[in-house]
């Protein structure tokens, strides 16, 4: 199955960047090939000249990983409270460090090394006894400077010493330990064939202990992506703005400018609680979901920022979740009067409820949408407002032109976007 039902109807999940980059937590998750890759970055170079000794090395950085702040449960309470249905939280990124014990990572683990704990397995356990929640791993097919991955590459990847005794046997250990409802696969360089994708997918739809749930997303591999997936990914940030065809993710970031923490980030570089609540209405109307980044800390923190975002999000779903949960596209994703409306559908019975969501608040009296095809028996009321609104149709009964009532703002029933339902349209 390419992807199951709870994914789809899910609609929000919550990133989680987390690793030894969180130390440095200076330009991105990216620092240490910025410092060292083949095209060293100045400002990396130089913050590492200004600010360590000579001869420090990334990997002095692991001690400094502390986690002494990490709480998982209020890890999981913040996340129940944000209204995403799932989390992905980074396992390994392309540094190489495991937040799990991994038998695979002699002392680049986060209990050889730095917290001296099982960061995942800890997570895992809280999500699944404080909430309803699905988890998810995040885990990067390569590393930037493993000497094996290195070798492998310089054979054009006809070797596969790194994929047999890294990269596979990683994936199934954190499978078979920690469960995983979706395992999000990263850091594609070279071909499918040599990471054996298709040989560890066909194990894990078929024989794993979560054949039955699990979804995966589409960078098994060059040239996977936006081609062959569970659900696709396609790019970092990806928000095609119109229907696909096949079911998608846009991966995002709070933080516009990276997914691990950034200690010299300002205020203007995070998005909005609207601009969240605009993505997500852009993302779901076109069969997407979205999966929110936010990046600890190296003490184990999620910033308050981010906490804000995060619960203010779910602030809003929970008057709005109908029009957003459980949801698909409609026959419209944007109106073709009004701006800044997006559309999603559920099925009731023989019928099927519209879902407009206005992501600017009307300024004039009446609301002239043009999409909708009203009936005798449509029924137009605001999610979290007890009142139906007045309509009448538009010219050739085309449209529909809502009176919007006088409201005081703070008798709204959210801030930030509005969700009209919309019933018994003609079909």
């Amino acid at each position: 199955m390419s992807y199951v039902l709870w994914y789809d109807e899910a609609k929000l999940g919550i990133f989680i960047h987390w690793g030894v980059f969180s130390v440095p937590s200076f330009t991105s998750e990216w620092f240490w090939y910025y410092w060292k890759g083949p095209k060293p970055q100045k400002s990396a170079v130089d913050f590492m000249k200004n600010n360590f000794r000579p001869g420090f090395t990334y990997a002095d950085f692991a001690s400094q990983f502390t986690t002494e702040f990490y709480n998982p449960n209020e890890w999981a309470d913040i996340f129940a409270a944000s209204g995403a249905k799932y989390i992905v939280l980074t396992s390994k990124h392309h540094e190489g460090f495991t937040n799990w014990p991994s038998n695979y990572s002699f002392n680049w683990n986060s209990n050889a090394s730095g917290p001296s704990r099982d960061l995942v397995g800890e997570l895992a356990n809280a999500i699944r006894s404080r909430t309803a929640i699905k988890f998810g791993l995040y885990h990067s097919l390569y590393e930037w400077f493993n000497p094996l991955y290195l070798q492998d590459k310089e054979s054009n990847f006809t070797t596969q010493n790194f994929v047999k005794h890294k990269t596979i046997p990683e994936l199934y250990e954190i499978v078979n330990k920690y469960k995983p409802e979706v395992v999000w696969s990263d850091g594609d360089a070279g071909p499918d064939t040599y990471w054996t994708s298709k040989e560890f997918l066909t194990w894990l739809y078929n024989e794993s202990p979560v054949k039955d749930t699990v979804v995966t997303n589409d960078r098994w591999g060059k040239g996977c992506a936006c081609k062959h997936g569970g659900y696709y990914t396609c790019q970092d940030r990806y928000n095609p703005g119109t229907k696909q065809n096949h079911k998608w993710e846009n991966c995002m970031t709070i933080d516009r400018r990276s997914w691990g923490y950034r200690r010299n980030t300002n205020l203007n570089e995070f998005l909005s609680v609207h601009e969240i609540i605009s993505t997500l209405a852009s993302t779901v109307s076109c069969g997407g979901n979205m999966l929110m980044n936010v990046g600890p800390t190296k003490e184990g923190k999620i910033i308050p920022l981010f906490e804000e975002r995060l619960r203010d999000l779910g602030k809003w779903l929970n008057v709005n979740g109908e029009g957003i949960y459980s949801t698909v596209p409609w026959s419209h994703q944007n109106d073709t009067l009004a701006k800044n409306v997006w559309y999603t559908m559920k099925h009731s019975g023989n019928s099927q409820v519209v879902y407009a969501i206005l992501l600017s608040y009307p300024e004039d009296p009446v609301l002239k949408l043009g999409a909708p095809l009203p009936s005798q028996t449509t029924e137009v009321t605001m999610l979290g407002y007890p009142n139906s609104f007045k309509w009448i149709s538009g010219p050739g009964g085309q449209g529909l032109y809502i009176t919007i009532p006088t409201i005081p703002w703070n008798r709204l029933p959210c801030q930030w976007a509005w969700v009209l339902k919309i019933t018994e349209l003609e079909n």
